[in-house]
């Protein structure tokens, strides 16, 4: 009886990993304040989500962030950021700390979300089903600033590397065709 038990949680299990590969909105979020949401609060919405880190390298692509979201948002775009610790150690801060840091040093608006783990074993369902095995997008993401295009049903449609700017051309011309 155990061991059916068992094989019974395992396949719910798995069928639960395949449907949110398919389904990124039915997956539970919190944002920075610890409020429940998820994707779907986002549907009708061209959405890019980025793994963000306080002291990293690349922390100024905060500035063309907020650049992109104050430019598209009146016209159904936002950016979700969700801090992440997994490389090395680059956003060690409380939540409280983040939300400071991005509104006295960078001005953040766009939302922000409690940190996930983008990738290993405590890999978040939503960066499981952008970058899993079976996701959008196989294959981990690199470094803080990773970025995913979803189009206005949720769906993913591009994938920018860490190094390339919010502000380059071929993620504003993905954004602007997702627009339409």
């Amino acid at each position: 009886m155990k061991q059916l038990l068992a094989t019974l949680t395992l396949s719910l299990s798995i069928l639960a990993v395949s449907a949110t590969a398919k389904d990124l909105s039915a997956i539970p979020l919190k944002d920075i304040n610890g409020k429940d949401t998820s994707l779907k609060a986002y549907e009708g919405k061209v959405v890019l989500v980025v793994n963000v880190a306080s002291k990293c390298g690349l922390t100024k692509q905060y500035t063309a962030l907020q650049a992109l979201y104050d430019k598209y948002k009146d016209k159904g775009f936002v950016i979700l950021g969700f801090p992440c610790n997994d490389f090395g150690g680059q956003e060690p801060g409380t939540l409280e700390e983040i939300k400071t840091f991005c509104s006295s040093k960078y001005s953040v608006s766009f939302p922000l979300f409690e940190k996930l783990h983008v990738k290993g074993p405590e890999q978040h369902p939503l960066y499981a089903g952008l970058t899993g095995e079976r996701g959008a997008f196989p294959g981990d993401v690199k470094w803080n600033f990773g970025k995913f295009l979803l189009d206005k049903k949720g769906k993913p449609i591009a994938r920018f590397e860490p190094r390339t700017t919010p502000d380059d051309e071929s993620v504003t011309k993905a954004i602007e065709e997702a627009l339409k």
